[in-house]
């Protein structure tokens, strides 16, 4: 008997994934795609982790599907970018069991470094793409990406986005397929990439692409609305969402499930049926080129950004030149850009780094909030591991007194996803660049996920937890170069970070204390200000429980953790803790 439910888009995928008999999950946490597999490893009959990265992630997913499983791995558009060496090949081997690719965008970059449009993968490796645009569509995309990868022979990619994946709606739930495993047998033709045989795999795949463009033109995720004819919205994704509720019934829509390949005739059709034809997509103009290279006149990006994300007033300004009223305040109201936690361990580290003037080479996490007034500690943020091997180049071409007053900051999660590399590349090509690993004890930015350090896998199984400094000294670090901070003790991270800078060698400093909105870290004292002297140095630490009031510093109590930060600004000890 089927049920409805209100579900997460993230949470119906991993239902998706449920339904569809899908046995093996393999992802990296990278929001907005996180809760996928969070939400898939609380089904018993799925096997879930956490990969050390996006690669790993795919390559174990891939290797599950030859296997004969169903398959899948999630992750965000740039672990994507860390994928597309498998992801590329995945296409050439085809899938034995059903293969399914989760990736998340982030139209408006609410928590990555960059804007990337999905599709331009699904086009380059020549996967067929599909994009739901709610949470029902969410679990019945998965189910019928299983079954369509088994009928194609080959991986699909299932594109979501911040708003899908975060937003919720009804879903009607079925009871779990189970699929028997699929048997292997041993081809080298197909699973061994030599280029001898990857020649004959090519032709296999663009054969496979012909069927799928074939399929796209019937393909039940591609529906038409016909209503007023004035205009036809071509359209797909959470853009189609935005245009139903701009729009409604006064408009006609072709909304595209399958996003590639791209059907020929039914937009062909559709655009004949319409007096003018309009392309609402974000991010990129991979819809609208497809229509111009067959022949269709359009407006898309001519009227709308490529840049963001959508929203239904955005569409209201740009095709109906209608603009609503807003009420105004009367005065400013003050920006909150996002700060460190109260308490976080990161903070005495980047309060140390920006008191040395040091060059500091940044990577990707909760700590990249250090770039931020007033710590104003990261030059430099890439992407995921480049904190590293970015500032062994930077040092080599500018020598060892840049060496000397330089550092990188890596956090557990990331050291483990792509740093390790980068540190042998400086212990192999004799570099002297010292690295600073704030170790929280878990994945924090995208919501306490453990990783290979936290001695717990994704199901919460107690698992060996990799020691960083073993690591470390495996990957060619003297022992006596590699050191353990408290970060909370600011005297000793200054002391410990200078003499490491002093070596002509590489040094790596692990700054260890653990989250401390973890339910384990213990909070309870307090500090207070007992006799302030306005001098406001405790404000250089920029922690959120402290504020300013008739110039005099004040702590709240409901925010304050204990760290005792603050106390060691306070040159005339005004700070004080209670129990």
């Amino acid at each position: 008997m089927s049920q409805k439910k209100l579900l997460l888009g993230n949470a119906a995928v991993a239902r998706g994934l449920y339904e569809a008999g899908c046995r093996f999950v393999s992802s990296y946490p990278g929001t907005p795609s996180t809760e996928i597999s969070e939400h898939a490893a609380e089904y018993e009959e799925i096997y879930a982790e956490w990969a050390p990265n996006e690669k790993v992630a795919a390559e174990a997913a891939i290797g599950a599907s030859i296997g004969g499983a169903r398959a899948f791995c999630g992750m965000k558009h740039v672990g994507l970018n860390v994928a597309a060496d498998p992801l590329f090949i995945s296409g050439y081997i085809g899938a034995n069991g059903g293969f399914v690719i989760g990736v998340a965008d982030d139209a408006g970059m609410h928590s990555s470094q960059n804007e990337q449009d999905s599709r331009h993968y699904a086009i380059a490796a020549k996967l067929p793409m599909l994009e739901p645009s709610d949470s029902d569509e969410c679990l019945r995309f998965t189910k019928r990406a299983f079954e369509l990868s088994e009928q194609f022979d080959t991986p699909f990619i299932l594109r979501l986005g911040t708003r899908i994946s975060h937003s919720q709606s009804i879903v009607e739930l079925s009871e779990r397929q189970e699929i028997e495993l699929k048997e292997y047998k041993k081809d080298p033709a197909r699973y061994v990439m030599m280029p001898a045989f990857a020649r004959g795999r090519h032709v296999i795949v663009e054969e496979r692409l012909l069927k799928l463009a074939e399929f796209a033109e019937t393909c039940e995720f591609n529906t038409v609305e016909y209503n007023d004819k004035k205009i036809g919205i071509i359209t797909s994704g959470i853009s189609y969402q935005y245009a139903k509720e701009t729009f409604g019934d006064s408009i006609s829509y072709l909304k595209l499930g399958l996003v590639n390949p791209l059907p020929v005739k039914l937009i062909q059709d559709f655009a004949a049926n319409v007096d003018r034809v309009i392309v609402i997509e974000e991010l990129d103009d991979i819809i609208e080129s497809h229509c111009k290279k067959i022949g269709i006149k359009t407006d898309g990006k001519n009227i709308l950004s490529n840049i963001g994300e959508y929203s239904q007033e955005f569409l209201r300004e740009k095709i109906l030149n209608e603009k609503k009223d807003y009420f105004e305040l009367s005065q400013n109201v003050p920006v909150r850009p996002p700060v460190l936690c109260a308490g976080c361990p990161h903070r005495g580290a980047f309060y140390v780094l920006n008191k040395l003037k040091l060059f500091v080479s940044g990577d990707i996490g909760c700590y990249t909030l250090g770039a931020n007034a007033p710590l104003n500690a990261m030059d430099t943020t890439l992407c995921m591991g480049a904190s590293i091997s970015a500032l062994h180049g930077f040092n080599k071409v500018r020598g060892i007194e840049s060496a000397k007053n330089s550092i990188a900051v890596i956090g557990d999660s990331t050291f483990m996803h792509s740093g390790i590399t980068g540190l042998i590349d400086i212990t192999y090509n004799k570099g002297i660049s010292n690295i600073l690993i704030l170790d929280n004890s878990i994945t924090g930015m995208t919501g306490h996920q453990h990783n290979p350090c936290t001695g717990y896998t994704l199901k919460g199984e107690a698992v060996y937890g990799i020691k960083i400094e073993e690591i470390c000294r495996a990957s060619g670090i003297k022992d006596s170069n590699i050191r353990i901070i408290d970060p909370y003790d600011m005297e000793e991270t200054e002391k410990v970070i200078k003499e490491e800078l002093a070596k002509d060698e590489p040094s790596v400093i692990i700054a260890r204390r653990p989250c401390v909105l973890l339910k384990y870290v213990k909070t309870d004292k307090k500090y207070m200000v007992s006799d302030c002297k306005k001098c406001r140095r405790c404000m250089a630490i920029g922690c959120p429980a402290i504020s300013l009031n008739a110039g005099k510093a004040e702590i709240d109590a409901s925010m304050c953790t204990g760290c005792g930060l603050c106390a060691q600004m306070c040159r005339f000890k005004a700070i004080n803790g209670i129990e």
